[in-house]
């Protein structure tokens, strides 16, 4: 990233077993518990559904899904081997085997099926991916007609300096390891306007791309059929 505010992309996959435990242990239940309640927000009327969550993680989002939601089954994907090993740990220990299913695969690439998916959500997947046309492609492709949508991801400060600032603040108690993670992920992150773009060049209509937090954007709605 350079001081106008470039793009640096970042390794796509969190597959370094040290990496993905640093940031498996490391405190975002604040974080996760929001997402996780405006998702149960905007799927007020969503009784029952087949959710689809992308890059789940150490899967601390669908297990909050999964309790705030008792009707849904959740298929959650990640492409990284290490965070999966975590992911299933956390699931199991949760008791909620049945509910949700942990595939590893790639978001720009899935093997599921074609409008399958009353529900797609994800939380700080699009800030890892280069070429995210083809990720939205393939939510496009997943997601029933007029499925809920949403997405959350960090937007890309004005520079180094500004990045730097937040993860002091937000991170500077964390570990050297996720200091410097979630560094390179604001510097690989991306700018409201250009996750809009990448909308209009996939096809995926009657979304909305706003700013949630000061450091955050929120992309949600129904898929357009």
């Amino acid at each position: 990233m350079t001081e106008s505010g470039a793009r640096t992309p970042e390794p796509e996959y969190m597959d370094d077993r040290a990496e993905a435990e640093a940031y498996a242990a490391a405190d975002f239940s604040g974080v996760n518990a929001a997402f996780a309640e405006r998702l149960a927000e905007l799927a007020a009327a969503i009784d029952n559904a087949e959710a689809l969550d992308l890059g789940t993680g150490p899967a601390d989002i669908p297990i909050r899904v999964a309790r705030l939601k008792p009707g849904w089954r959740i298929t959650a994907v990640d492409a990284a081997a290490a965070m999966l090993a975590i992911a299933r740990r956390n699931v199991d220990a949760a008791g909620l085997r049945g509910r949700i299913a942990l595939v590893r695969c790639d978001a720009k690439r899935m093997e599921l099926p074609s409008a399958a998916f009353d529900v797609v959500f994800s939380n700080s997947i699009l800030h890892h991916i280069t070429g995210a046309r083809d990720l939205w492609t393939e939510v496009a492709r997943v997601a029933k007609p007029g499925a809920l949508i949403f997405f959350r991801d960090l937007a890309r400060p004005a520079s180094p300096a500004a990045a730097r600032a937040i993860v002091e603040t937000y991170a500077g108690g964390e570990s050297a390891i996720l200091q410097a993670e979630y560094y390179r992920s604001l510097l690989s992150s991306y700018t409201v306007a250009e996750v809009r773009a990448q909308l209009t060049g996939a096809g995926l209509r009657g979304l909305t791309v706003a700013m949630a937090t000061d450091r955050h954007f929120d992309v949600f709605g129904r898929a357009a059929p």
